[in-house]
């Protein structure tokens, strides 16, 4: 198998991890490509230059899968490069929390040997697409996660006024709105209370971000939704964050955001569950008294009647 690796330049502390991955897939018999800028970063911080076959500079590769080795964020930069190149990605979380890169470090030797065995699932996760008649930037008008209208520093909110399939919704008077893919709405769009959705369920949500009005709230959609923005502000310009790679736009600018006509392959394990990562990364079910206190020894499911039982008295 040919495998390209993608990393964070953060990686403080973690040498045993990356070096444990590099020696794991040369032993089981896997070619390893490296993103050029990362390799620089292992050879300058840590000295380290694992033998590989050659450096991904250039969007041309022979690549059967690629890893991205970090968090959420470098996740979403592999998946940009990817692109429409439907090469699966396989996410190990060396960064926070980590829904994408979902992967823990105690893993890798056991995840990369059923992944080189042919041991495991891919799911497609829905993108979505910007269009504006202004300049772009050229195959990155594509978001995983989210789309994001935000204002700029400390102006007076925004006027975003959104129709559906040509249909007018409302004008949403915030600092911003957020269109989430499912997949996104774990990320931004929970930290402005936006729903959790499913990724298998098809829909997306767009979520307001501190709106001047409490009554309205983040409304779910069919993924195959054209959603037509046309955004005002005082201050003369305003924001367009596609998973964090962010342009500024003028007032008075209209955009069409739709579901993109191709998906990302994320790699899973045989047996991993959506399900399975809201309880270790959101603690469900988990009484977070005996976290803190060091008592649930690493349990992340639900904890026995008797405990919680034993918590509330």
């Amino acid at each position: 198998m040919r495998i390209g690796i993608f990393g964070s330049n953060r990686q403080a502390g973690k040498q045993e991890s990356i070096k444990t991955l590099f020696d794991t897939i040369r032993r089981l018999g896997g070619k390893v490509w490296v993103e050029a800028g990362f390799y620089r970063y292992l050879s300058e911080q840590f000295a380290y230059a694992p033998e590989i076959e050659s450096l991904i500079e250039s969007d041309v590769f022979p690549l059967d899968m690629v890893i991205s080795l970090g968090g959420d964020g470098t996740f979403l930069r592999t998946a940009a490069w990817v692109g429409r190149r439907e090469i699966p990605v396989l996410g190990i979380n060396t960064g926070r929390l980590g829904f994408l890169a979902d992967i823990g470090e105690n893993e890798i030797v056991e995840t990369l040997e059923e992944v080189l065995r042919g041991d495991y699932l891919t799911e497609e996760r829905s993108l979505l697409e910007l269009q504006t008649p202004l300049p772009q930037d050229g195959d990155n008008n594509f978001a995983l996660n989210e789309i994001a209208v935000l204002k700029r520093d400390t102006a007076s909110m925004i006027a975003v006024h959104t129709s559906l399939n040509e249909e007018f919704l409302t004008s949403y008077l915030a600092d911003g709105l957020l269109i989430a893919t499912a997949t996104g709405s774990t990320a931004y769009s929970m930290s402005v209370n936006g729903p959790i959705i499913i990724p298998q369920s098809k829909n997306i949500v767009l979520s307001p971000v501190a709106p001047h009005s409490l009554n309205v709230r983040p409304l779910v959609i069919p993924e195959d939704y054209r959603i037509r923005l046309k955004v005002e502000t005082r201050n003369g310009n305003f924001l367009i964050s596609l998973d964090g790679r962010s342009a500024v736009y003028p007032s008075e600018s209209e955009f069409l955001i739709s579901k993109a006509n191709f998906c990302l392959k994320i790699v899973k394990r045989t047996g991993q569950s959506f399900y399975d990562t809201l309880r270790k990364k959101l603690l469900w079910g988990t009484d977070v008294r005996e976290v803190a206190s060091g008592r649930n020894n690493g349990m992340t499911g639900f904890l026995p009647a008797t405990s919680l039982r034993t918590a509330k008295r």
